[in-house]
């Protein structure tokens, strides 16, 4: 039941917002761009080298940190990591898994291998949560596959 209610609130609002409405015709790199509150994670996937493997054939599940949860970094974070390509692809490759996951296909305490090689851990219970994020919109489709709004940028093990 608080699956099909969390699925009921994500889809009414990746449904009302705009930005979205046309995402099954873009791929995720061109829904991100044209989402307008992803410009830290494009700015980013850009300085990583990332763009043409997110415009690619996929398909892709992106867990995506909005502009907030990269503000929300320490300061001097997103600006070292930008000058550092190499562990800028590393942290975004860990927010990528190979597919398409849906919010349907989730369960609570599911592990996903990223595009990194490292794990991310799925919670369901009282919300969607992929490690210590929350998914804030889920099932945003693309061309190419599928992106899960979260609320923070979750780093790989070290």
């Amino acid at each position: 039941m608080l699956r099909r209610t969390f699925l009921a609130l994500t889809t009414t609002a990746a449904m009302s917002t705009g930005a979205f409405a046309a995402g099954h015709s873009m791929d995720i790199v061109d829904t991100a761009v044209g989402a307008g509150n992803f410009t830290t994670l494009v700015a980013a996937v850009e300085a990583a080298g990332l763009v043409e493997t997110l415009k690619g054939d996929g398909p892709f599940t992106v867990f995506a940190p909005t502009d907030e949860a990269f503000a929300a970094l320490p300061e001097g974070t997103v600006e070292a990591l930008l000058a550092d390509p190499e562990a800028l692809a590393g942290i975004l490759t860990y927010h990528v898994v190979a597919g398409k996951v849906m919010s349907g296909d989730l369960s609570d305490g599911m592990m996903a291998a990223t595009v990194n090689g490292a794990e991310i851990t799925i919670g369901t219970e009282g919300g969607v949560t992929v490690n210590d994020a929350n998914v804030v919109t889920a099932d945003i489709e693309a061309s190419n596959g599928v992106i899960h709004v979260i609320d923070a940028v979750i780093l790989p093990p070290m």
